[in-house]
């Protein structure tokens, strides 16, 4: 309700604002003209207009301004003037006169800024402190307003002028001092000159009381109709008017709502009303219902009692069950026991067997050992003796050579003595010379050779090396396509089941487990794969997740060691040697771990923790433990990866990341992956397959393209070999022939005469050598014989060694079964205890439940009886009942409930009386106000709907005394013109035309010239002061484009206004010098001098000043 009537009164305060605004306007025609005493219609308006003529506008009136005008103004560092003042105005007519930076336009906007207008009003600044001087703190403005008579603001504190003192800082701010006429502050508030200025009816945003000189350009240049339309709406006030009128009618609208959720709020108060009422008529007595709840209580008593003994009956039958069933716990422990034995035995039994064979093998070892040491002693012997017949041997062949050229030095000796004549000199010298000839060309031949032997060594040797690694690449790539066939025969096995992709012998190393765990093998049944446990969030992670956690894919985990040896001995039957899957022993646990404070926590990128989906916390547990998932974050794009990871910056608990191709980044490395695509965590089963087997046939026609390669390999070799066999033979036999023709060279050069005396040295020699050769030839027959017998020993000791070892190897072969039956035997005994200590436990738990369940007996017994004494206190008497202690307790509480609802809604009964007598009357108020608000929210539609036709009819009224009053201004200088108001669309025509009577054609403003166009303007404006408010006036250069004529007149007729309107002020700001005026006491000129750049003071001249009133 307080809304409402704050609704209420804001409609009242804005009708009565506008009724203040709307009788300033309807006063101006009655001081102007007091015959005007009602609101003609259009006609009755142009008559009366017709008939006052031109001479009841100039009517002289000896009144002068009381209040609102301008008294003196004077400035301080304002815009670019130091001091500036103070001014003195006459209280009819001023001319302020002066050439351009004289400071005319300065008093002007200091005028508007003083009595708080905006800046961007004076169209000289966009905001205050541009109006500070250059290199000064502040400016300084003050105006002098008159407040004379009985309309005088507050005379008793501010007397007969109000002064208005405006500092304006630097920094744009600015401080108002409101001073009386004495000197005496009275106010420094804003508020306050708003109210003084509202009092005077003072709007320097106004155009009729203050037209700028952009203002006047703007609107004489102006060309649209809406300008000139809103220029009449605003001088006027008309457009303040309509404005406040909106705004009454969206507050209606508000106030309308208001009422709507006011008679929505009524019905909640009628029906609280409604429950008061019934509450009122409906009280009743309560005995009833206590006495009907005093009886269930009773029974409630005897109730719980009957129930007690019941419970009580029930566990002592099931202590007895429990204790009969104790015998069969007892019987497994003993079972499980015999089997604990039993496994025990065979386990022992194989121990033993065990430690025999080892005990064989322990002292077959040290005979091993001696052989192995005399296999290396006779090894060592042999080569020794080998390493001298091979030197025998060599030094035999020596002297063999030797004695052989020796024989042949001999016999040549022997023949050039039986010569009696010599070969002739040249003869030999010819000879000599054929046979070097011959040697050269060998030569030549034999190092050509050479080099083609050496180029045949090489490539021989190249495509040696070269088959070789061809070799050992054929054999990888023949694994590689094996491993390729079982990755698609896996591939397409998991068609049927995903294991599949994990190993051909997953699914049924996976049966083998679910085997062992249904027999009780595991303590906690092993997990894994782990790679089979995860799943993607994001299916374009693959690879860089299999990258990340590589073989811990195919690795199981297990809670104990226990349960390691069972998973590892299941291993040995399924999977082939190094091919087994990694375990991982770690405790199991039902929940994650906390790793918020050490995990990665990235806005744009996932660590490998969070883009995966697990189920287990034991997988998560793990993969934490062993890879640091939380710790490794999973980037696609490579060029992002490098930005986040080796910026400079790596995020916090990151310790590297990867790829979608599956590269490892760390912050100062960078590592490539060789795989690439996912194999464990793909998709798309199908795409997987086609790509595989793409991958298949691609290999394998590369490996057949290879093979072709290898036996083109083979083929070159061959032919190489072949040329380089070749090759050697030349060489060997090139080589040989050299050598004879050498050995005749020399033969031939150190030709001389034999003498007989030179033989006897020779054959001497050859004794010598002869005897040598004999003694080398018998020292190589010992070598041999020697080396034959220590190679025969050394054949012998390593036959025997070899036969040895095979029997320790023997030996060691049946430990395996063995060792596989004691691995069985251990299980069995891990089992059995297992088993034995499960009934043991259960048999413990059974004992201490029985124990547990007579200690209950035994309280329920002392509650009972406990229960019976109570029940005795309540009712005596025992009472018989057939209903459950539940449903007694259920009637119970909803009988409470009853009666505690019916005595919270009674309560007293003169309270129920007084609550519904508020009740009452509240709902009636309520009612009545929203009745009266409704007619209060009518009668304000009428009002204002009446209110508003009397805008429009004062509208048309102002319109056509503008239409009058701007014929009589055109008819000053003989033009004639027309005013055309479309109030609908907005818009105001002009149209005026230089010339007399009906020989002139009316036409637009825009085809006039400038000083005509001046001139119209000035009619207009005037036409405006006519109908308009205002206790001064001010224009800026109004006469700017006028010629000599048109401004005599603008200007006549401006005086004869000012002269008619002696309340009024009038400042007019010209670059004329004015020096044709009349000289009368009504008119004031003030005259600026052109500023002297040297002096901070402009002084100004007055002529024919205004006699002291």
């Amino acid at each position: 309700m307080r809304e409402e009537r704050g609704n209420e009164f804001t409609v009242t305060l804005w009708f009565k604002m506008s009724k203040r605004k709307n009788s300033h306007l309807l006063e101006v025609p009655r001081k102007r003209a007091k015959s005007s005493q009602a609101e003609p219609t259009e006609d009755e308006d142009e008559r009366i207009c017709s008939d006052q003529g031109s001479s009841a506008l100039w009517t002289q009136y000896s009144a002068s301004g009381e209040v609102g005008i301008i008294e003196k103004i004077f400035l301080k560092n304002f815009m670019c003037h130091s001091l500036l003042g103070p001014f003195t105005f006459g209280s009819n007519v001023n001319f302020i006169v002066g050439n351009n930076g004289s400071g005319k336009s300065a008093i002007l906007t200091a005028l508007i800024v003083g009595l708080g207008g905006k800046a961007q009003t004076t169209n000289r600044g966009s905001s205050l402190k541009g109006f500070v001087k250059e290199g000064e703190s502040s400016a300084e403005i003050s105006i002098t307003l008159r407040n004379r008579g009985q309309d005088a603001y507050k005379p008793d504190v501010f007397g007969q002028s109000i002064t208005i003192d405006l500092r304006i800082s630097s920094e744009g701010l600015r401080t108002y001092k409101l001073k009386s006429k004495t000197g005496l502050l009275v106010s420094s508030k804003k508020e306050e000159l708003v109210t003084i200025l509202d009092h005077f009816n003072i709007q320097v945003d106004n155009p009729v009381s203050v037209l700028t000189q952009e203002m006047s350009k703007h609107f004489l240049h102006s060309k649209g109709e809406g300008d000139k339309y809103k220029f009449f709406m605003k001088a006027t006030q008309l457009e303040q008017m309509k404005e406040d009128y909106s705004y009454i009618m969206k507050t209606k609208t508000v106030t309308q709502n208001t009422l709507e959720k006011h008679e929505a709020t009524l019905q909640e108060i009628r029906h609280k009303y409604k429950e008061k009422e019934d509450r009122y008529k409906n009280l009743a007595s309560l005995d009833e219902m206590q006495e009907k709840l005093n009886h269930l209580k009773h029974q409630m008593a005897w109730a719980l009692v009957a129930e007690m003994e019941e419970e009580v009956k029930h566990m002592r039958e099931r202590i007895a069950e429990e204790e009969k069933s104790t015998i069969k716990y007892d019987r497994k422990v003993e079972e499980w026991k015999g089997k604990v034995a039993e496994a025990e035995r065979r386990y022992k039994q194989f121990h033993d067997q065990l430690e025999c064979v080892t005990e064989r093998v322990q002292k077959l070892q040290p005979e091993c050992g001696q052989l192995r040491n005399k296999v290396q002693d006779c090894n060592k012997a042999f080569r020794t003796a080998e390493a001298c017949f091979h030197k025998q041997k060599t030094n035999v062949r020596d002297l063999e050579r030797d004695k052989e050229q020796l024989l042949k030095r001999i016999n040549e000796l022997k023949y050039s003595i039986t010569q009696l004549n010599a070969v002739d000199t040249q003869t030999r010298m010819k000879q000599l010379n054929q046979i070097q000839a011959e040697l050269d060309a060998l030569t030549l031949q034999e190092s050509t050779l050479a080099q083609q032997v050496g180029q045949f060594q090489q490539a021989c040797a190249s495509a040696k090396d070269k088959l070789s690694k061809m070799r050992r690449e054929e054999h990888d790539l023949q694994r590689a396509i094996d491993k390729k066939q079982h990755e698609l025969a896996a591939m397409e096995g998991s068609r049927q089941g995903g294991l599949r992709r994990f190993g051909e012998q997953m699914p049924a190393f996976i049966a083998a487990i679910e085997e062992a765990d249904r027999q009780g093998q595991f303590r906690r049944k092993p997990v894994g794969p782990l790679g089979f446990c995860i799943r993607l969030r994001d299916a374009d992670l693959g690879l860089a997740v299999e990258s990340c956690l590589k073989s811990l894919m195919l690795a199981f985990c297990c809670d104990n060691y226990m349960d390691e040896k069972v998973l590892q001995a299941l291993m040995i039957q399924s999977f082939p040697h190094g091919q087994r899957p990694q375990i991982i022993v770690s405790e199991f646990t039902d929940t994650s771990y906390n790793i918020s404070h050490r995990a990665i926590n990235h806005p744009e990128y996932p660590s490998v923790l969070q883009a995966l989906d697990i189920d287990n916390p034991v997988v998560t547990n793990c993969l934490i433990d062993m890879r640091g998932i939380e710790t490794v974050l999973l980037i696609k794009n490579n060029r992002d990866a490098r930005r986040v990871m080796q910026g400079g910056h790596p995020p916090r608990n990151c310790k590297e990341a990867f790829t979608r191709e599956g590269d490892q980044v760390y912050s100062n490395r960078y590592y490539s992956s060789a795989q690439q695509r996912a194999r464990y965590l793909s998709h798309d089963v199908e795409q997987e397959i086609r790509h595989l087997q793409v991958s298949l046939r691609t290999q394998e026609a590369h490996f057949k393209a290879f093979k072709q390669q290898i036996r083109d390999v083979i083929t070159n070799n061959n032919q190489n070999e072949a040329l380089l066999k070749r090759a050697l033979d030349d060489h060997r036999r090139v080589k040989d022939q050299c050598r004879k023709l050498q050995l005749e060279v020399n033969d031939l050069c150190i030709v001389e005469e034999p003498q007989s005396e030179d033989l006897k040295p020779l054959e001497d020699e050859l004794e010598e050598l002869s005897s040598r050769l004999a003694v080398c030839q018998e020292e190589y027959d010992t070598e041999q014989q020697q080396m034959l017998t220590l190679k025969r020993t050394y054949e012998e000791v390593e036959l025997l060694y070899r036969q040895h070892k095979e029997t320790i190897n023997n030996v060691a072969e049946e430990a395996e079964p063995i060792k596989e039956e004691l691995s069985k035997s251990d299980q069995d005994v891990e089992k059995s205890k297992h088993h034995k200590k499960h009934y043991e436990e259960k048999r413990k738990a059974h004992i201490n439940n029985i124990q547990a369940q007579k200690m209950i007996l035994e309280n329920k017994e002392q509650e009972l009886k406990a229960s019976v004494v109570k029940a005795s206190e309540i009712c005596p008497e025992r009472l018989d009942i057939r209903r459950t202690a539940k449903s007694l307790d259920n009637e119970i509480n909803h009988l409470k409930h009853k009666i505690s609802t019916q005595q919270d809604q009674h309560g007293d009964r003169d309270t129920i009386i007084r609550q519904y007598q508020e009740a009452l009357e509240n709902y009636n108020s309520v009612a009545q106000h929203i009745k009266g608000l409704k007619h209060f929210i009518h009668l304000l539609s009428k009002i204002t709907n009446t209110r508003h036709n009397v805008y429009t009819e004062m509208r048309r009224y102002l319109s056509v005394r503008c239409k009058y009053y701007f014929d009589s201004m055109l008819s000053q200088r003989g033009y004639t013109g027309s005013m055309v108001f479309n109030h609908k669309k907005e818009a105001l025509s002009i149209s005026v035309q230089p010339g007399e009577g009906d020989k002139a054609t009316l036409s637009d403003m825009r085809s006039l010239s400038g000083g005509e166009r001046s001139f119209s303007t000035v009619c207009f404006v005037l036409s405006l002061w006519a109908i308009a408010e205002a206790p001064f006036r001010c224009l800026d250069e109004f006469d700017v484009y006028m010629d000599m004529v048109n401004r005599r007149i603008s200007m006549d007729m401006m005086l004869k206004i000012a002269a008619s309107q002696r309340y009024r002020q009038f400042i007019f700001l010209t670059p004329q010098s004015m020096s044709s005026l009349p000289v009368n006491n009504l008119t004031r000129i003030l005259r600026l001098n052109d500023p002297d750049r040297r002096q901070s003071i402009l002084s100004f001249g007055q002529r024919n000043s205004e006699l002291p009133e």
